[in-house]
Order: structure tokens, then sequence, then C-alpha cells
């Protein structure tokens, strides 16, 4: 394992406009300053992990191709600002899915912690608390302290008004970019 570090981001509240169900890229619309923000986090020497769950999939409105689409438009968005993805983790599953094949519990469904475990492997990096999990909702922050991430809520989406989880982050941000700030205050 190498010493760099790394900041998980959820998609949808964190990055781009939360709209319930993003299913079209034509729904895509980021949020003011998030993709300065990932540019920041790159230049800082952060690597970028969008871990996203998309029960959209499990659901049948869009097939993992259509839902990757939106990810290389997200991927070209970001980059006329300068910014990069080292990579994109999706969990298509859900309990109650629609497909049989994407039905079931996982651990890479926030707040489980498969997604970022899979990422670290691959991407060669130590989970530890000098690396962050930035998120809208409570099952990211739940998702990241299961990780021994230090966790960021975002007060864009909903803001950790969903209620799932009964879990403090250790910093609150207005948006993503204020988010890079306290990162780059506390970090490595």
């Amino acid at each position: 394992m190498n010493r760099r570090h790394v900041v998980f981001l959820d998609r949808d509240g964190t990055i781009n406009r939360e709209v319930d169900v993003l299913h079209d890229v034509k729904q895509l619309r980021l949020l003011p300053g998030a993709a300065g923000a990932v540019a920041a986090l790159n230049r800082l020497g952060y690597l970028t992990v969008i871990a996203t769950n998309q029960a959209v999939i499990a659901r049948g409105w869009r097939t993992e191709e259509e839902v990757n689409d939106i990810h290389r438009e997200l991927v070209r968005r970001v980059a006329k600002h300068g910014g990069h993805f080292d990579a994109i983790h999706l969990c298509p599953h859900h309990p109650n899915a629609n497909l049989k094949r994407y039905r079931k519990n996982c651990q890479c469904r926030k707040p489980g912690i498969g997604m970022i475990r899979t990422a670290a492997k691959l991407l060669g990096i130590r989970l530890d608390r000098k690396s962050y999990f930035v998120g809208d909702h409570t099952r990211d922050i739940l998702a990241g302290k299961r990780a021994g991430l230090t966790t960021i809520l975002v007060e864009t989406g909903y803001a950790g008004k969903d209620k799932h989880h009964d879990v403090q982050p250790d910093f609150v941000a207005r948006n993503l970019a204020a988010a890079v700030k306290i990162i780059k205050k506390h970090g490595t």
C-alpha cells in the first residue's frame, strides 16, 4: 500500500443536483462549484472516487450501460474544469429490486463498505482517517465511519435529513467546495 489518500464522493446531491432518481443524462446538473472542487482535490494530491448506490438499475429503469453514459457525461463536465475521477464505483443492487438478478442485500450498497474496499484494493491505498468520505446522506457518513475514514456531510442534496441512520459526521460543510477547504485544513 502506498501513502496516497483518497476522497470518496457520493454522486447525487454531492456533485450533481439531487433529482430523486437520476435516470437520464438530460437531468444531470452539476452543483455550483462542484467540478472546481474535484479539480482542487486533484491538485491537493488526493485520489477521487465516486461511490454511488444506483437502485435505478435494480428497478429496471436503466441498464448499467445507460448509467455509465451518465457517468461519462459527468466525467466530461468535470474535466472541462480541470478535474478528474480516479474511479467510479456503483452498486446496482437493492433488496427489493424489480429485477431478480439485482435483488440482494450486499456489502457494496452503502452504508456497506464494499465499494470502498474494492476501490482501496484496486488503487492500492490504505483506508484511514487521512482519507475522507463526503456525502449528503446518513448512509454516506455511516459507510465512511465503518471504513475508518473522516466524514464530511454536505448541506446540499438531502443534507443528512434522510434520518435513515443515527450517525454524526466529523465535519459539516455547506457544499463540496467548502468540504475541500476542510480537507485542505485538516488533511495530510
